[in-house]
């Protein structure tokens, strides 16, 4: 029988609240610092929730040409950006003619993840054919011509794929707040399966618009803690009253670990088991006793022979909402046994918001970096305890621990509940 292909992370590239790259993001989660604030991009007064962990970006500023500035929404430039980070930090120099180490363009993928897309361009946009909705007819003339990029999902691996000279699998991956997660679960399956070597996954998603808070606000899932934006995001506190709408992306380069060893590339963890599953119950309600994530992690960790008293570190989907928060709090339980009381949970959303379907692939970032060095984030805010939510959520203080074993989980709108399973590379030999 062949053996099973192995998945490394090779290579992380992030973009997010407060912070600029991958080493900026962790010193910031790490110190515990939130990055929410009052919304700058429009005024927010007309909404409930006013409050968002907005980045401070310019595409031009971190190495776009004007022209992919000018032709791209900011969900495709923060891609852009995470990736060419991610990329330097694997090694690879791709479409470099003749090097030892350049891969077989054949054998990359690109698997990106987006809950909205170009939310953002898609409404400038009609804001300029109406006349700030002025007409019923709208007006063609005032529209840009690359409205129709903005409109199609696969604009942002198309970039990737073209920016990186990749002609393996390009796919994008859209399953609502779950959306990171399986992008880089699907991108390390396509390792696992042998069709392709080299896979650049992650998410990007730009949602902070009037028309994405707008739609948030009617089922009142964000906060309307306006007066202290800096507390406003508090996951698993009975205080906790919504979650914080942000913005980021984060790419990873994952690689069959054999193709990483041959050209001598550090490794910051494997990717051993990933699994999603959907609860069929509700379009945005979650059952309290957690089972279909409960039984994402478990298949997760099924894959790769682990059992639940290894894991170290379960890094949450964390959103800061009643429901959410009750019922990841069960599914730990649920999969992990007797041994969840004893794990470390933590949710950087209280530091950066949630970035919709970016801040899956975010969070196995965290996860990533947590394994590598040994750091476990705090979770931000956390004062005063839920009955409800009663595991150990590493509250305000980064934790120093040593971790073999991290599950990074999400749960999205529709029903979709996911779990990836991240060890040390040097927990098992080959």
């Amino acid at each position: 029988m062949q053996d099973r292909r192995r998945v490394v992370v090779t290579g992380i590239g992030v973009v997010a609240p407060g912070s600029m790259g991958r080493e900026g993001f962790w010193d910031m989660i790490t110190a515990g610092r939130t990055a929410t604030r009052r919304i700058t991009f429009f005024d927010p007064t007309r909404f409930r929730s006013q409050v968002a962990a907005e980045v401070d970006f310019d595409g031009r500023k971190l190495g776009l040409s004007a022209q992919e500035v000018h032709r791209n929404d900011r969900f495709v430039q923060m891609a852009m950006v995470a990736a060419d980070e991610a990329v330097a930090d694997s090694g690879l120099r791709f479409g470099v003619g003749g090097a030892d180490d350049a891969p077989d363009p054949d054998r990359v993928g690109v698997t990106l993840g987006s809950a909205v897309g170009a939310t953002m361009r898609l409404e400038q946009e009609y804001v300029s054919v109406s006349d700030a909705g002025r007409l019923w007819e709208v007006d063609p003339r005032y529209a840009s011509r690359y409205l129709m990029h903005a409109l199609v999902p696969s604009c942002g691996a198309t970039e990737l794929a073209v920016r990186f000279g990749a002609h393996g699998p390009a796919t994008v991956v859209s399953t609502g707040c779950t959306s990171g997660i399986d992008s880089i679960g699907y991108g390390a399956q396509l390792v696992e399966d042998g069709d392709a070597d080299v896979v650049l996954a992650g998410a990007s998603d730009a949602p902070i618009s009037p028309i994405s808070m707008a739609c948030f606000d009617t089922i009142r899932a964000t906060t309307d803690s306006n007066d202290d934006p800096e507390h406003a995001s508090k996951p698993f506190d009975a205080r906790r009253n919504g979650f914080v709408m942000g913005e980021g992306a984060a790419v990873l380069v994952l690689e069959e670990l054999e193709h990483a060893r041959a050209r001598g590339a550090e490794v910051y963890c494997e990717v051993t088991g990933y699994a999603s599953r959907c609860n069929a119950f509700h379009m945005t309600g979650l059952k309290p006793d957690g089972l279909e994530m409960a039984e994402a992690i478990t298949v997760a960790l099924g894959q790769g022979r682990i059992h639940p008293d290894e894991v170290g570190y379960v890094n949450a989907h964390g959103s800061g909402t009643k429901q959410n928060d009750r019922h990841e709090t069960a599914a730990v339980k649920r999969s992990l046994g007797p041994a969840a009381g004893r794990v470390a949970m933590s949710s950087i959303k209280s530091m950066v918001g949630h970035s919709l379907g970016a801040i899956g692939s975010i969070e196995v970032a965290a996860t990533a970096l947590a394994v590598s060095r040994g750091v476990l984030p705090p979770t931000a805010n956390y004062e005063v305890p839920d009955p409800e939510c009663d595991l150990d959520y590493v509250p305000k203080v980064a934790r120093e621990q040593k971790v073999d074993v991290a599950i990074s989980v999400g749960s999205g709108f529709g029903g979709f509940q996911s779990a990836i399973v991240l060890a040390s590379p040097t927990r098992r030999e080959s």
